[in-house]
């Protein structure tokens, strides 16, 4: 969804109001043609008037602004009453009031901070809407005792207060490998492509649901971690304690609403532990007639005493790639809706004692069965022949020791469908020292020299902005890996190249 909010805070001359009315008006009807479920949201700021003068709640002096767009967000100095004076104003459309709250507190009802709660707390009794500001608060004034764990105390005040308002995934195919957007290295199938540190807010998966409890007594530790070793991107979620042989953990992880048909569906994650932290999935469904049933996908039976607890599938398939283990099954369940995924942690039958549980999560994927065969059949992303790759802006610049740096803009597109974008694209670079392979223009099937991981793009582009080369290196051989929406990837090998000669560059 995509929002606009629209702040102006100065005074406006009372004749140009009008004026800025018809804009608010012809901005949110261009929004809505343009981006259906778009929003235009109006700050409480400037009245009717012209004056910048906050009214903290919704009156005649702000509502006008109101009746153009899709809502308004309310200034954060409001009062005890001022959210149900709010509703009664905003009518059938109360929930179109976002009240703010500032989380540094400044004058915001409860405090904001660790209080943020009490706000909270008044706005849903009153059935109005919050507008949270500044929640960077946690991280920016070094909340203790670290920064995730004070992250996920403060966002489980909103969740006690509110619920689980947004329920996803809510389509196929579903895919999450807890990428936080940031991280230390970067992997692909299990095996590192880069141990060097990155940001990209743009390489964020559907982040888990964890449960924050703050008097810590879970036997496990459940964290969405960016430091141990990733099945791909740059996270996972780590699981740490101990336990007993006749002992198991559940730990939500993802509230779906996913109605399925009788189509089968096929369920996949990956799992790196030892030989007695075993890791499954539990399946959460809601039947027609709103019966839950819940059921345990597992690489090896769990105690039979819980054997009245759920149903059992045990994977179909299972592959070991650089220590890690994909686990796969297909199950038909027509007519119901997958409403919740766990993770149940056990250890093997035969360990009796108490004993240390460690497990990574790499990835979650559920797809329909039936469109999976399909893509198999009719290769799920485009072969290398169908992409064109263009090299633009080559800059070849002296660097140190006889280096050269080549700067260059890559640019592609599949061939057929111009407009097509895939969700993310791997880029790759290779040196050629061979003129041989220049003069013929071909890609070897053995690689010359290591192929180095450049970074992701989730646009057909890539800047290249400082690679170094030797002095003997007579091109560059750059490779676009596609990436799927249901997490797959093309071979490097099928993947779109383009080869750039260094020759009379500068």
């Amino acid at each position: 969804m995509f929002s606009l909010q629209i702040n102006i805070e100065n005074e406006i001359d009372k004749e140009q109001v009008p004026n800025l009315m018809e804009f608010v008006s012809h901005l949110t009807k261009v929004l809505h043609l343009s981006t259906p479920g778009s929003l235009v949201i109006w700050y409480d700021s400037v009245t009717v008037h012209g004056h910048l003068k906050w009214q903290d709640h919704l009156n005649e002096k702000n509502k006008p602004f109101f009746d153009l767009c899709d809502g308004i967000f309310m200034n954060y100095t409001w009062k005890e009453s001022y959210p149900k004076l709010s509703a009664e104003v905003a009518g059938d459309r109360k929930y179109d009031v976002y009240m703010g709250i500032d989380v540094f507190g400044r004058g915001s009802f409860g405090g904001g901070q660790w209080t943020v709660d009490t706000a909270l707390d008044l706005l849903k009794r009153n059935n109005v809407s919050a507008a949270i500001f500044a929640p960077g608060w946690v991280y920016e004034t070094a909340q203790p005792p670290n920064f995730h764990t004070a992250q996920n105390k403060w966002w489980s005040l909103v969740e006690k207060s509110w619920g689980v308002v947004q329920t996803y995934p809510q389509v196929l195919p579903f895919y999450s490998e807890f990428n936080q957007g940031f991280g230390y290295h970067v992997s692909l199938e299990g095996r590192q492509l880069s141990d060097a540190p990155w940001y990209n807010i743009s390489c964020q998966s559907l982040q888990p649901l964890l449960e924050f409890k703050e008097d810590n007594t879970d036997i496990i530790q459940v964290t969405v971690d960016a430091g141990e070793a990733s099945y791909n991107g740059g996270g996972n979620i780590v699981f740490n304690g101990r336990l007993d042989g006749d002992v198991n953990f559940t730990a939500r992880l993802f509230k779906p609403l996913l109605h399925l048909s009788s189509s089968p569906i096929t369920v996949s994650y990956s799992v790196k532990s030892d030989e007695t932290s075993k890791l499954g999935l539990l399946l959460g469904f809601s039947s027609p007639s709103h019966q839950t049933k819940s059921i345990l996908v597992a690489p090896q039976e769990p105690t039979p005493r819980l054997d009245h607890m759920f149903l059992k599938c045990l994977v179909t398939s299972e592959q070991t790639v650089s220590e890690w283990t994909v686990y796969e099954t297909s199950l038909v369940m027509d007519g119901h809706t997958l409403t919740e995924i766990s993770a149940f942690c056990y250890i093997t039958e035969n360990s009796t004692k108490t004993s240390e549980y460690v497990a990574l999560l790499g990835h979650i994927s559920i797809k329909d069965h039936h469109v999976q065969l399909l893509q198999q059949n009719l290769v799920s992303l485009p072969p290398a022949t169908s992409w064109v790759m263009e090299a633009h802006n080559l800059e070849l610049v002296l660097g140190k020791s006889g280096s050269r740096i080549l700067k260059v803009k890559l640019e592609w597109r599949q061939t057929q469908l111009e407009d097509s974008v895939l969700p993310v694209y791997n880029v790759y670079a290779e040196s050629v020292k061979s003129t041989d392979v220049l003069r013929s223009r071909k890609v070897l099937e053995k690689p010359r020299s290591e192929r180095v991981f450049l970074g992701v793009s989730h646009v057909p582009a890539y800047y290249v902005s400082e690679l170094v080369v030797d002095s003997d290196v007579k091109g560059v051989s750059f490779v676009v890996q596609p990436c799927g929406e249901d997490g797959s990837w093309s071979k490097l090998d099928v993947s779109p190249n383009h080869l750039v000669e260094l020759e009379g560059l500068s």
